[in-house]
């Protein structure tokens, strides 16, 4: 895949950032835990009903999307890569009494953590930029859903991420042109916070994304495209409605969130 020991990397990467996401007004976790619900209304529109359903949610970080899906009547499944991310997640559904079930890997490696089918899988914004091969991703979907069984993604746009950090000028590739590794300082949640970490991650074209399904006995049902993001995680940004953010010198001109929901052949 690559020569760079990229989960162990992006593991303390996302340790590094765990502690500052839990204290930002990004995350509001004060508000969550009154019950305050974490889902947007793409992703809620996307998944429907979802009472009883048995749902697998595919890099959770501390797991507020997982214990949401648990609040509407799911039972869930979180995965994520960050140890210190899921000791958290475990202790917020506790705190929540949410029976949302929490289990830290590398999800390429999740086979041998887990043996089960499930009636959804869910993944969602700034996912699959730390995975790369999406093919394997696209089998580990696959053979996670009961025949039937739906996929839903939502994922910021490959376009976002050719764009330079301020939005002026075309500074990386649409495609995938192998792993691109870089140092940050401060986080998306907090970018004056005090702390400072390397990354490795891939762009991915939606050619590679929509192939790394329908190649895996996934059938596209649905696919829409946003120009809005629901959160305010880009430098200039201006929020034109509630929770929603556009780049302000390029307005509706982008687009910066793409949903798709497959279903398992």
């Amino acid at each position: 895949m690559t020569d760079i020991n990229y989960l162990a990397i992006n593991k303390q990467s996302w340790n590094n950032r765990t502690d500052t996401h839990l204290k930002s007004a990004f995350y509001d976790l004060d508000h969550f835990l009154k019950g305050k619900s974490s889902l947007n209304d793409i992703e809620l529109n996307l998944l429907g009903n979802i009472e009883g359903k048995s749902i697998l949610h595919l890099q959770c970080h501390f797991g507020q999307d997982t214990i949401s899906l648990s609040k509407l009547g799911a039972e869930v499944t979180g995965v994520d890569l960050s140890d210190k991310a899921i000791e958290n997640a475990k202790r917020i559904a506790g705190q929540m009494n949410s029976n949302a079930t929490f289990i830290c890997c590398d999800i390429y490696d999740l086979p041998r953590h887990l043996d089960q089918k499930f009636d959804i899988v869910f993944t969602s914004y700034g996912t699959i930029t730390w995975l790369p091969d999406l093919r394997q991703w696209g089998k580990l979907i696959s053979n996670y859903l009961k025949p039937g069984g739906r996929f839903i993604f939502v994922e910021f746009h490959p376009l976002v991420w050719m764009f330079d950090d301020n939005f002026e000028t075309i500074a990386y590739n649409y495609f995938n042109s192998g792993p691109i590794v870089e140092t940050e300082s401060g986080t998306y949640a907090d970018r004056n916070a005090e702390i400072t970490q390397e990354y490795v991650c891939w762009n991915h074209s939606m050619a590679e994304v929509i192939t790394g399904l329908i190649t895996n006995e996934l059938e596209i049902s649905d696919f829409q495209e946003f120009d809005y993001s629901p959160y305010n995680c880009f430098n200039r940004t201006v929020e034109f409605e509630p929770k929603k953010y556009r780049i302000e010198h390029l307005d509706d001109k982008i687009p910066m969130v793409y949903a798709i929901e497959a279903r398992r052949k």
